[in-house]
Parts: structure tokens; C-alpha cells; sequence
């Protein structure tokens, strides 16, 4: 895509988020509803599907314009964590799947027909450490049934399917750690009462959830790829989260930003501009300048990605610098509004409520440093993911 078609799209991104202002964004923040109504509009707007082939009913667009996309959604003072999902989940399944799965349900999740926001990971008792899940698919004639429990499980009430990592060889028979796990696609419309879910209230409005398996059946058509190599499958997917969420936590540092300025140069103290004070003027201009920092890994990355090449590092690093100056635009915000700030008709105090989010998910920033600290070629390594968005 060229710079004027990517600035066309920005511009058009614009437009629908100007639909939906402050006032929308805090009343579902007050109630911890879900936005369904802008959800909805990204989707009927084929944003949402920009990742899916042509072939398949999306856009077909590379992982430039997806990150656009969702910087702009949150540069506007929205939150693109409620439907981020809807772009990189189903790439397990694009990439792994087999042409009848992709024919079955890629269609339907470009047009929005269907749901697949819900990808079930993460246990409590395991962490970060992925290899170390419990939940366990039993294989029974031409089916699974699954038993376990999954948390921090986000959209799973919003969603038509979900992609869930399960245990297909106990742990203490497999030869390698992450050997013995498989990716299966659940329709959760069929799950009935074999999948409970329970909600868990955080300090942001992010739809999220503990999840518990007894005895759900899954068919064996609905495994993704060969048994037991599912740890591998799901990995391969975590670049382009990596790099998506990078994109929101960039809108977000730029959110701030931009709210900063406007307000240092209309806010009067001592008969003159408090952005006239290097106190208040600096801080904001350091934030400007990492948030560039960040961009130009942002940008890196997705070079990278669209053109086949391997990208975790990158991937990683920008989702590390970007979400550190996110946080750090946030508090910058925080001081340059003092009182007001702490106002919630301002949209700040929610913004930075998100922004403190993605310091530890979907990957611990400490994990990623422990990534790219390691004395081996950054080229090949493969990083331990946890999932909560």
C-alpha cells in the first residue's frame, strides 16, 4: 500500500471513530459493558477482516494497514482491545488449517457473520510457562472431550468460536516440553453447560474471563493441523499480536500527546500558557520523541512481517517500547492536567487506567527482555506466550 492509500485509510478510520466520542467510550467504561454498536461498525466496514485473503472474503491487506487501523482507534480515544482479537486470532487457523476448515469458517469471519475473538491459553497455575497447561483433550473415537480451566480468557461472551490450546499427551510422556499439545476451533453456540464461564472484573472495562471445561466435546475435524504440534501452531501467530497491540499502545501514547498539547497551550496559569514552562514542555516533547522511537520498531516489524521475513524480535521489542511510552505519555498527561487529570469528563484518567494494561500483557515486558537477553541468534528464537488479550 502506498503513503497516500495508507493515509486515505487512516483518514477514513477517523471518520468512524469521530461517531463515537468521549461520552460513549465512558458510559461503557462506567457500566463494563461491551462497545457492540462501534465493534459492529468496524466489522461492517471490513476492518476488522483486513488480515483475511480476498479468496476467503477479507480485504487481503498486510499487517501495515492493520496497524494503522488500531493505532487510530486508539489515538481517537477509543479502545481497540474489544476487537483486536477479530484480526490475528484466526491466523492459527489460516496458517495451519486445513482448506476445508478455512472454507468452513474464514467466510463467515470476514463478513462478521461469525465471532473468533476467544483464544484459551493461559492457566492459572501455569503462567507464562505454556508448556506446563493442564487443560486435557482425551481423544474418544471421532471426537475430544476436554476438561480443565483457562483464565483470563477475554471475549468469550461476545464470541461464536474459540481457539483453545489443550494437553493431548500427559506432560510426563511427551520427550520435548512443548511437545503433546493441539489447537482446536470450539463452536461455543453447540458448548451448552459444558463450558462455564465466569467474569473477572478488572480496573479497566475489558471483557474477560475464567473459563471451565467439563467434559466438552470437541470434533476431531475441529483440530487444527497434526496432534500434539499445537504449541508450535500458536506461536506462530504471536508476531502479528505482538505487533498490533505495539500499534494501540503508539495511538495511545499519541492520545496523550495530543490532549497535552491542546490543553498546555489553552490552559492559562500566572497569565500565560503553561506550555510556555520547559516543566510542563519538555516532558511532553520527550514523550513525542520515544513515542517516534517506537514507531520506527513499529514500522520495522512490519516490514518484516509483510515481507515473509522472521520478525519475533522485532515483534517483541516494539510491543516492549511501545507500551513503556504509552505508560510514560499517560503520566506525562497526568502531570500536565494535575487536578483535572483525575476528572473523568477528560477521557485521561480512563486512557491511563488502559495504557498501565499492556506493561504485562499479553507478554510481560520482563519476559521479552528475558527474550532478547538471551546469548543465542535472535533470528530463531521462539517466545513462552501468555495470553490475556
Amino acid at each position: 500500500m502506498s503513503d497516500e492509500l495508507e493515509a486515505e485509510l487512516r483518514e477514513q478510520v477517523r471518520k468512524l471513530c469521530k461517531r463515537y466520542p468521549e461520552d460513549y467510550w465512558q458510559e461503557h467504561d462506567r457500566a463494563r459493558t461491551y462497545p457492540e454498536e462501534f465493534v459492529n461498525e468496524l466489522t461492517d466496514a471490513g476492518y476488522l477482516a483486513c488480515l483475511i485473503p480476498e479468496t476467503y472474503g477479507g480485504s487481503g491487506l498486510g499487517m501495515r494497514e492493520a496497524a494503522a487501523i488500531l493505532e487510530e482507534i486508539n489515538r481517537s480515544g477509543g479502545s481497540a482491545a474489544g476487537c483486536h482479537a477479530q484480526m490475528y486470532t484466526m491466523g492459527t487457523l489460516l496458517r495451519h488449517g486445513s482448506d476445508e476448515q478455512k472454507e468452513r469458517w474464514l467466510p463467515q469471519i470476514a463478513s462478521g457473520a461469525l465471532r473468533l475473538q476467544a483464544f484459551a491459553v493461559t492457566e492459572p497455575d501455569a503462567g507464562s510457562d505454556t508448556t506446563s497447561i493442564s487443560t486435557f483433550a482425551e481423544r474418544d473415537g471421532d471426537r475430544y472431550i476436554v476438561t480443565g480451566k483457562k483464565t483470563f480468557i477475554s471475549r468469550v461472551q461476545q464470541s461464536d468460536l474459540m481457539v483453545l490450546l489443550a494437553r493431548t499427551t500427559p506432560r510426563e510422556k511427551v520427550t520435548k516440553r512443548t511437545a503433546g499439545l493441539s489447537v482446536f476451533v470450539v463452536d461455543l453456540r453447540d458448548a451448552g453447560d459444558a463450558v462455564r464461564v465466569q467474569s473477572v472484573e478488572t480496573m479497566i472495562n475489558h471483557e474477560t474471563n475464567e473459563v471451565f471445561f467439563d467434559g466438552l466435546e470437541v470434533p476431531a475435524e475441529n483440530r487444527i493441523g497434526e496432534e500434539g504440534e499445537g504449541f508450535a501452531y500458536i506461536l506462530s501467530g504471536m508476531n502479528a499480536e505482538r505487533i498490533l497491540l505495539a500499534s494501540e499502545s503508539i495511538g495511545d501514547a499519541l492520545f496523550f500527546i495530543d490532549r497535552c498539547q491542546i490543553y498546555a497551550n489553552e490552559r492559562i496559569v500566572f497569565d500565560r500558557p503553561i506550555g510556555q514552562n520547559q516543566g510542563v514542555q519538555f516532558p511532553i516533547a520527550e514523550a513525542y520523541i520515544r513515542t517516534k522511537a517506537a514507531t520506527a520498531m513499529r514500522d520495522q516489524a512490519v516490514a518484516l512481517y509483510d515481507g515473509g521475513e522472521p520478525c519475533g524480535p522485532a515483534a517483541n521489542m516494539c510491543k516492549l517500547l511501545a507500551s513503556e511510552v504509552a505508560w510514560e505519555a499517560a503520566n506525562v498527561a497526568m502531570d500536565t492536567f494535575e487536578g483535572y487529570g483525575m476528572a473523568v469528563e477528560f477521557g485521561v484518567e480512563r486512557k491511563f487506567r488502559e495504557a498501565r494494561l499492556y506493561l504485562v500483557a499479553p507478554v510481560a515486558n520482563n519476559l521479552i527482555l528475558s527474550y532478547v537477553g538471551q546469548p543465542v541468534s535472535y533470528t530463531h528464537l521462539t517466545l513462552p506466550t501468555i495470553l490475556l488479550v
